[in-house]
């Protein structure tokens, strides 16, 4: 049986400041805009080219057994991108404020790229929700 991540929670404070964010400034695609029970709706949205898509959550209520994230807390998730400089470009001409490029040198962070796998920027979403982006070699299909 194979397990696939395919939807990641990111609690936002206002539902359509996050969609607008995600969908206009990020280019991410709105899979879903709708009220699943009386006042609670999810936003669904997918980055190009991802199997993994992200539910917007406001007033969602938690699932038994688990815990609730305040708008904010998400952290250090990670897309990968095989053009680094490219994806970075892309986010600035469309305003969302992005880190410079950075990867792990001998003393810490350093400004740049490094070698495979070692080229990392990050951003935030409106409520302080926190991605890295890192390059890989390849596309996930050819590895």
């Amino acid at each position: 049986m194979n397990w696939t991540l395919e939807v990641v929670p990111v609690p936002v404070t206002d539902m359509d400041r996050a969609k607008e964010f995600y969908a206009e400034k990020c280019g991410f695609a709105v899979d879903l805009d709708d009220e699943m029970a009386p006042g609670i709706r999810m936003v669904q949205l997918t980055p190009p080219g991802s199997r993994c898509s992200l539910a917007l959550l406001n007033g969602f209520p938690p699932m038994p057994g688990t815990k609730e994230m305040a708008p904010g807390t998400l952290q250090g998730l990670q897309f990968c991108v095989t053009d680094i400089e490219a994806a970075r470009a892309e986010f600035v001409g469309r305003g969302v404020e992005v880190s410079a490029i950075r990867h792990v040198g001998e003393k810490g962070w350093e400004a740049g790229k490094g070698g495979t796998w070692n080229a990392f920027m990050t951003f935030e979403d409106p409520d302080g929700n926190g991605w890295t982006v890192q390059e890989a070699p390849s596309e996930l299909s050819e590895r």
